[in-house]
């Protein structure tokens, strides 16, 4: 089982995915997504039972998934959500339109939270590729 899994939490497989396809990548490809946005992202998502849990994805430095708050990694931006994240990373529904009815709420750089559907677009193509 994967670290990035919490039991409870559907989001923390598709997390786990988005972390492998980090792991899959070269130092080349790393940089690459590390300059799309300079970033650090934490997710705090919480779950059906109320219990929250936090992953920081870091593509301002290493361009790896975190479970939890590390220390010394200050996010940029975070994005609160309960299991919406799902269908949000499935693109069942939109990050604007998650926003706009109150499914997604930010702290921080507002504007960076767009660029999370990009981030995770990249854990859903290594997937797909993994399955061909």
């Amino acid at each position: 089982m994967s670290d990035l899994k919490e039991q409870g939490f559907a989001a923390s497989d598709i997390i786990a995915q988005l972390g492998a396809a980090f792991d899959g990548l070269s130092e080349k490809e790393k940089k690459t997504e590390i300059n799309k946005s300079k970033s650090v992202f934490e997710l705090l998502i919480k779950n059906k039972e109320g219990k929250e849990q936090s992953w920081v994805i870091d593509l301002k430095k290493e361009g790896k998934v975190i479970k939890g708050k590390p220390e010394g990694v200050k996010p940029d931006v975070t994005i609160i959500l309960d299991e919406t994240f799902t269908d949000l990373a499935a693109g069942k529904i939109g990050g604007q339109k998650a926003y706009m009815t109150g499914k997604l709420k930010t702290k921080g750089n507002m504007m960076l939270a767009t660029k999370l559907e990009g981030v995770l677009k990249l854990g859903q193509s290594k997937q797909q590729k993994a399955k061909l």
